[in-house]
């Protein structure tokens, strides 16, 4: 029994890391196959998962198709209770569930300004106030969270798939430098040390750009061990 999972450029692409992330962390079997955001292809290499249009995009072993990393989500706990996706606690598991939810609809000044790029650090980025905004619900969100937490440097204690959808905005924080408390700090740095985003990031500098996507035309500098 194996997924396919269909994901885009690994160092760009959001979405995709929190559907590979949801395989990955909990031991589930799976296959990727690259679609072609940069490369002109990917109306032709959706096409045959149609009518899913976007990435990632995820075939169950019974060729069911489907799209949208939160009904993935809620798909794959379903059919794996035994992986733990979720808190065992039933308040943290709702806790975790709205984080989500939140995630997945919210923090479009975020997104927009910073997309997701695991190249390098953007040096000097200018933060707006709807950025500092989202950023300031962010941190009430982990805050929140930490306090269903047990043991463990996740928001809830133990990995869940609010770290999962987290992740890409982990990145985001290093990536450009943004301004946050040390506790969001430490837990963006638990996230990129975690040796599924570094094999995940390591597979996406393969890949060379010319010209470089995202480029904020600022200083840069290495991103961070």
């Amino acid at each position: 029994m194996t997924y396919d999972l269909f994901i885009g450029d690994r160092t760009f692409s959001s979405w995709s890391l929190r559907g590979w992330l949801m395989l990955e962390k909990f031991g589930l079997p799976y296959r990727t196959t690259l679609i072609g955001l940069y490369s002109g292809t990917m109306a032709d290499d959706m096409a045959p998962l149609a009518p899913a249009r976007l990435v990632p995009t995820l075939r169950l072993p019974d060729g069911t198709v489907m799209s949208e990393t939160v009904a993935m989500a809620e798909t794959l706990h379903e059919r794996h209770p035994e992986a733990a996706m979720w808190p065992a606690d039933a308040a943290a598991r709702a806790t975790a569930r709205w984080l989500m939810a939140e995630m997945a609809v919210g923090f479009s000044a975020l997104r927009t300004a910073c997309p997701m790029q695991l190249s390098h650090v953007n040096e000097g980025f200018a933060v707006s106030e709807a950025v500092a905004a989202d950023l300031q619900r962010i941190e009430a969100l982990w805050a929140h969270a930490r306090g269903f937490a047990g043991d463990g440097p996740w928001l809830f204690g133990a990995y869940s798939l609010a770290d999962a959808f987290y992740a890409p905005v982990c990145a985001r924080i290093v990536g450009y430098d943004l301004p946050v408390g040390a506790f969001a700090r430490d837990y963006c740095e638990a996230t990129l040390s975690d040796p599924a985003f570094q094999a995940w990031r390591a597979e996406g500098l393969k890949i060379t750009y010319d010209p470089m996507p995202y480029n904020m035309g600022g200083p840069t500098r290495d991103w961070p061990v």
